[in-house]
């Protein structure tokens, strides 16, 4: 079986046989007024980790990870922007080390390009993180404007986490489900979340 790299998230993990196989691209779907980047965070802490940001400066992106709760360790995080941040993505993946993390936050820029060179982006990728044993990481938005291109990239991922956050009265509620994971099994039930300062797994028993 392939090495397992965890998310950080014990319970998770757990549930994922120990964690998310070495050599796979994970596409993370999460409405953009969730707490989705503190899953993000977790994983930081897990191992070395190259984040890249394409809509908020390095600056912004430290000092959140340096106010958050989570423990990050210490990101290498690098700022894609100008005209042609696909090209700024492809020459910072190739720099991606071994056994490492790659997040990519937020893909949808990337999704908003022209198919045929997107698909060539995805080989590239998917390639770097094999070579590497690493695990890449795709924050996918899902909010009224979601990219023609996401279908591919739930297609190509190799794991598909998605986050479901629904105000339920007073509360907000925040399920995951994994409803695709190739080298493992897919989760059958969702998870529920508390989703703070930092994740938590909500063990409680729903009332019916």
């Amino acid at each position: 079986m392939a090495t397992r790299l965890p998310t950080g998230i014990g319970v998770l993990d757990q549930r994922l046989g120990g964690g998310i196989p070495a050599g796979s691209v994970l596409a993370l779907t999460a409405s953009p007024d969730s707490q989705a980047e503190l899953i993000l965070y977790e994983l930081t802490a897990a191992r070395e980790t190259l984040y890249l940001t394409l809509d908020r400066s390095e600056f912004a992106l430290a000092d959140d990870l340096r106010r958050t709760a989570v423990e990050t360790g210490d990101p290498q995080v690098q700022y894609v922007g100008g005209d042609d941040p696909i090209e700024h993505t492809t020459e910072l993946v190739e720099t991606l080390p071994e056994a490492s993390n790659l997040v990519i936050d937020p893909h949808s820029i990337l999704e908003r390009v022209e198919r045929s060179r997107y698909l060539e982006f995805v080989a590239q990728l998917q390639a770097q993180v094999i070579t590497t044993d690493s695990l890449a990481v795709l924050h996918c938005l899902e909010g009224h404007d979601v990219p023609a291109l996401r279908d591919l990239t739930e297609h190509v991922a190799d794991v598909v986490f998605r986050l479901e956050t629904s105000v339920e009265g007073a509360r907000v509620e925040n399920r995951l489900a994994v409803p695709k994971f190739r080298g493992g099994r897919a989760l059958t039930d969702t998870i529920k979340l508390e989703l703070l300062d930092r994740v938590e797994i909500d063990t409680s028993r729903d009332i019916a």
